[in-house]
């Protein structure tokens, strides 16, 4: 990356490149998906005029923050606020997965573009909120003032300021992405399957069959007894033939939690 100034020469306008203080970057092979080629293979140098912080370095290449973890001059930790002054080796390193246990279960927010993806983390149990008209500025101050990680196929959304925790989804696919998130945030620990509403997110509760009788087809009337209803959007929910194809779906994963 290169900054010109313009200078006048003989009347005319021109070019000419201008010394400029430069630091050298290598990223990890991780980070492939976020760099030009140009980027990819080993470390490039980087000018820039006066004390630029790395983030903003870091975020100008294409990486967004929240996908950065140790950072590196010269082999010794620096922070993203580090502001450098020329002559630097920096080295960029994914953020490490999060251990197992400890702590509460991550909670979620969800752009419009991974609906699926959040039906699934709710079959799951896990705390995803998710709406199909979040605009970028409700889906930054959810995530700030709940302390929800983001995520999003959106790397410019990432890069805000007010964005502490959140993930870039490499995959397209939502079992794919899925099984992204997990391996991410270590979820396996914090699956609850079929406590939670995957229309609407809110915890499921028992109800009595005497309770929701009128609103039962006569098949269900006849062959099940156990119920739960979703306080937010009033749907029923029992242990029919779509529970067993979402158990073989995750048979996995639930057997996993269940032991």
């Amino acid at each position: 990356m290169h900054f010109l100034r313009r200078v006048e020469s003989a009347g005319q306008g021109s070019y000419n490149r201008i010394a400029m203080p430069s630091a050298s970057f290598h990223f990890h092979p991780s980070f492939a998906p976020f760099l030009t080629l140009a980027h990819r293979n080993g470390p490039f140098e980087v000018s820039f005029t006066g004390r630029p912080a790395l983030k903003h370095l870091i975020e100008a290449l294409g990486v967004p923050h929240t996908e950065v973890g140790a950072v590196r001059s010269a082999g010794q930790p620096v922070g993203l606020g580090y502001h450098l002054a020329g002559g630097e080796q920096i080295d960029v390193l994914p953020c490490e997965p999060a251990a197992p246990g400890g702590g509460e279960a991550p909670r979620f927010v969800l752009d419009n573009h991974l609906g699926k993806l959040a039906s699934l983390l709710r079959i799951l149990g896990l705390d995803a909120l998710y709406r199909n008209d979040y605009q970028d500025d409700e889906l930054a101050r959810i995530a700030e003032q709940e302390g929800r990680v983001l995520l999003t196929r959106d790397r410019r959304l990432l890069m805000r300021k007010a964005i502490r925790q959140g993930h870039w989804m490499r995959s397209t696919d939502p079992q794919a992405q899925l099984l992204e998130v997990m391996q991410r945030y270590a979820l396996a620990g914090w699956l609850r399957p079929f406590r939670r509403c995957p229309r609407c997110n809110a915890p499921l509760r028992a109800v009595e069959k005497a309770q929701v009788l009128e609103r039962l087809e006569p098949l269900t009337k006849a062959y099940f007894d156990e119920f739960h209803i979703c306080p937010g959007c009033g749907q029923i929910y029992w242990k029919g033939s779509h529970y067993e194809r979402i158990r073989a779906r995750f048979a996995g994963l639930m057997e996993e939690e269940e032991e």
